[in-house]
């Protein structure tokens, strides 16, 4: 039963994985691509659609909510199967040895993608190295053994789960199933006597799941449920008050981002082919403004709900900068002087979106310095982090 859970468990968080790492363009390389050196891992990369708009805020809240709340299916999974790690003779031939170094890269494979996921949602980045590249590394070597494994253990799941009552066979404390004996079995060759029954040992796998489920998955939530996200940083009560009163993830103070670079001298540089302009916040102010519904959701799993952006479309600044017609990809680079994207990219069809903004406003007031001032991007189902921040340059054209 708890093979079968991680089974459906573990293709959605490598397929919303996947779906995470497209979101983030790794073909515009080398600005947003952390992951080096693809190959044929980068088969499936697409151009990530604006629509839904929500589209992030789903696969990325899905992604990381399911995969804190399987970690003690995962741990009792392992648990579970301790008696075979330590069976006699450790090999019984070549095809024993093969399947149980096999078991290195499934087990280490689960073990490191969720420890450095986890780490990852903490903002607790002690591993050492870029996460990207480790945590995409990790999937595919993980998931390569764990579809091995469950594709020689399916026939064998299968079997279980037909035989006898399942329903009877949770109420009992003793005897095994019909696969638990013999060399594949999964029974201790001499059990203690049983403290708890099948029924009360995956009620407490699931109680500890629904646990973890219900202070997590509030961070994608505004109002009262995100203060039920006790065990991510951005659970707890809104910051403040009034139309910025909705989740950061990085304060201007934290980036280096104070008033003498956001003042009056702030300009921002519109760049095309030949063409650059020094542009005030009151020049912006000045151009056609438009306001776009758009939540922010982030690599974390925290989001907000819709925010009411509005500003210059990007496809504006395009045909300023001398793009009259079809919108390029653009390089947005930020006044940040700490932390990563400090510069991102972002594809010619997320740009020519209607509602793709430079944002100089938001809720009717203007932004707040946490929230970007005097200007940043907003873009429908873009990860956070692409929504860059105190914009500085807009550089379109070939990146």
């Amino acid at each position: 039963m708890l093979g079968t859970v991680l089974l459906f468990g573990m293709t959605l968080l490598f397929v919303t994985g996947l779906l995470s790492y497209a979101a983030y363009n790794p073909g515009l390389a080398p600005v947003n691509d952390k992951t080096p050196d693809k190959g044929l891992l980068g088969f499936y990369l697409f151009a990530w659609p604006t629509d839904p708009h929500w589209l992030y805020r789903l696969t990325q809240g899905l992604h990381v909510t399911v995969g804190i709340t399987l970690i003690p299916v995962l741990l009792a999974k392992l648990w579970s199967v301790l008696p075979r790690l330590f069976a006699l003779p450790p090999a019984r031939s070549l095809a024993h040895a093969l399947e149980r170094l096999s078991l290195l890269l499934l087990v280490g494979g689960a073990l490191f993608v969720f420890a450095t996921g986890v780490l990852n949602v903490q903002l607790e980045y002690v591993f050492p190295g870029s996460f990207y590249p480790l945590h995409f590394y990790g999937a595919w070597v993980f998931f390569a053994a764990f579809v091995a494994h469950a594709a020689l253990k399916l026939p064998q799941t299968v079997r279980v789960l037909r035989a006898g009552g399942l329903r009877e066979r949770l109420r009992t404390h003793e005897g095994h199933g019909p696969d638990d004996e013999g060399e594949d079995g999964l029974a201790a060759p001499r059990p203690a006597e049983p403290t708890v029954s099948r029924r009360g040992a995956l009620g407490l796998v699931g109680g500890g799941s629904l646990l973890l489920f219900a202070t997590t998955a509030g961070q994608s939530f505004d109002g009262w449920p995100r203060a039920t996200a006790l065990f991510a940083p951005h659970g707890g009560a809104e910051p403040g008050r009034g139309p910025g009163a909705f989740q950061v993830n990085k304060t201007a103070r934290s980036v280096g981002v104070g008033p003498d670079r956001t003042g009056d001298s702030w300009r921002l540089v519109v760049a095309g082919p030949g063409r650059t302009l020094r542009l005030t916040r009151a020049d912006l102010l000045g151009l056609a403004q438009h306001t776009a519904d758009l939540p922010i959701a982030c690599v974390e799993g925290w989001s907000t709900s819709d925010q009411a952006w509005s500003g210059v479309r990007l496809r504006d600044l395009a045909a300023l900068a001398g793009y009259e017609d079809d919108a390029p990809a653009v390089l947005v680079e930020s006044l940040q002087l700490r932390g990563s994207f400090r510069k991102a990219a972002l594809r010619d069809n997320q740009v020519r979106d209607p509602r793709s903004l430079l944002a100089l406003r938001v809720n009717g007031a203007d932004l707040t310095p946490d929230h970007g001032y005097p200007a940043r991007v907003i873009v429908p189902a873009a990860p956070g982090v692409l929504n860059t921040k105190w914009v500085s340059r807009l550089t379109f054209g070939e990146l």
